[in-house]
């Protein structure tokens, strides 16, 4: 039987398809972005779906929601948000800001998880915030559970991904029980100056996208995300993977049921003439002066693709690179090539929210690696399963934020404006729902 994992903060699910493809069963995820959660539920429709804030949640609703009874939880991974360290005179775990930190800790213990993994930004590991990490080992060790040290952070260039992204991550385990050890890199980064002997190089950008046919040449993809084409070009061993050709493609995950020679999440962004030249004067791996978008090189990597901000703070969307090749922003498709996301897994409609949902997410080759590695600690050998998931519902990828949350049965998460006056009604709202069972919100 395949070991149990549960997915916190789960956003569209890199942890998800890392965890699984490493041989984890995903009984559940937590996501309280309706649209995310609506997105997660579209690639995982065999996951349980609870989109609510883990604020309001217990370790038995989430067993009730997965429908797990008392089978032994594995492993509960995620990245909860981070955010207060600037008060004085008292805890960070006891800032107000950091409370999901707290429920992230709680939570691992209430559902009694062999092991947990912690995910967040290196930021955490610099200055101050090294108080932070010590803070939240004690916490830990408190609820009974170790943690291995020293811990480390990882750079998804150095494990098979064609972009610098480097993240922190806490392996933990009950007390007494193995530790995970960190898995070694399997890659060296295309750009490396100094490659570590034996290591195979690692795709470049061009080995990420270059298959993939020009956006611009559909004018569907102005009015669609998605288009039947058979114009994909000679693909790379890792772009071969992503599109479903090798006996890799799924690795330990379940196989999923696709149209295959379909390009999808490729809406067009439509660039002045004056942009396109900028952007076509614009020397590989810089930065064009005006927009301050970085340019991929060919045989380099992508900077860290970052998701920008959500509609409480603004609705900022990171700029998207700009194409080797073509004079134009790369697409949500070709930022999820960058990512290590196969082609099959698909994410919102619009460029906004698709591009939110890859920057914030952990790249699937990276959280596969820390999978493999609780797989290993655990003492489980991987099962390829044999039977294909059909994906869900696709009216899911296209629901605007009121939409997910009808579908869902949940309220519509607040504004900026509205949050503050909001947040009372909103948890009133969780708590009766929990009351209730936790009742199916699949629709």
């Amino acid at each position: 039987m395949r070991p149990i994992g549960i997915d916190l903060f789960a956003g569209a699910g890199g942890l998800s398809l890392g965890f699984e493809q490493a041989g984890f069963n995903v009984a559940a995820a937590i996501e309280i972005d309706p649209v995310h959660a609506a997105v997660h539920k579209f690639n995982f429709p065999n996951t349980a779906m609870v989109p609510l804030s883990v604020s309001h949640l217990t370790g038995a609703d989430v067993r009730r929601s997965a429908g797990i009874g008392d089978r032994t939880i594995d492993c509960v991974f995620g990245g909860p948000p981070c955010q207060g360290f600037s008060m004085i005179g008292q805890r960070v775990l006891d800032d107000p800001r950091n409370r999901l930190v707290t429920d992230f800790v709680r939570l691992v213990a209430e559902l009694d998880a062999r092991t947990f993994v912690f995910e967040n930004v290196k930021g955490l590991t610099i200055g101050k915030h090294r108080i932070f990490l010590q803070e939240l080992i004690e916490e830990f060790a408190h609820k009974g559970y170790d943690v291995r040290l020293p811990w480390r952070v990882l750079d998804a260039a150095r494990y098979g991904v064609p972009q610098h992204r480097q993240r922190l991550i806490l392996f933990g385990a009950k007390r007494g029980a193995k530790l995970p050890e960190y898995p070694e890199p399997s890659t060296n980064p295309a750009d490396d100056r100094n490659p570590v002997a034996g290591l195979p190089a690692g795709p470049s950008c061009k080995d990420a996208i270059g298959d993939l046919p020009d956006a611009d040449d559909f004018g569907e993809l102005m009015v669609s995300d998605k288009v039947a084409t058979a114009a994909f070009l000679q693909p790379s061993i890792y772009a071969a993977e992503l599109q479903g050709l090798t006996n890799e493609t799924w690795h330990f995950g379940h196989p999923r049921d696709v149209d295959p020679g379909v390009l999808s999440s490729s809406a067009r962004t439509v660039h002045t003439e004056i942009s396109q030249r900028r952007f076509r004067e614009t020397m590989p791996g810089s930065v064009e002066p005006i927009s301050r978008f970085f340019k991929l090189a060919s045989g380099g990597l992508s900077n860290t693709l970052r998701a920008g901000t959500d509609a409480a703070r603004g609705a900022f969307t990171s700029p998207r690179p700009i194409h080797y090749e073509h004079a134009r922003c790369i697409t949500v498709r070709e930022m999820a090539r960058l990512h290590g996301f196969p082609d099959w897994f698909r994410f919102h409609a619009t460029k906004w929210h698709g591009a939110r949902q890859i920057g914030n997410a952990v790249p699937p080759p990276l959280a596969r690696a820390i999978g493999s590695a609780v797989m290993k600690a655990l003492g489980v050998a991987p099962s390829r399963p044999l039977d294909a998931v059909i994906l869900g519902d696709p009216a899911l990828l296209y629901m605007d934020l009121s939409q997910a949350a009808q579908h869902f049965a949940v309220a519509r998460p607040p504004s900026g404006r509205d949050r503050k006056s909001g947040a009372k009604k909103r948890k009133q709202h969780e708590i009766e729902w929990r009351h209730e069972g936790l009742r199916a919100v699949d629709g």
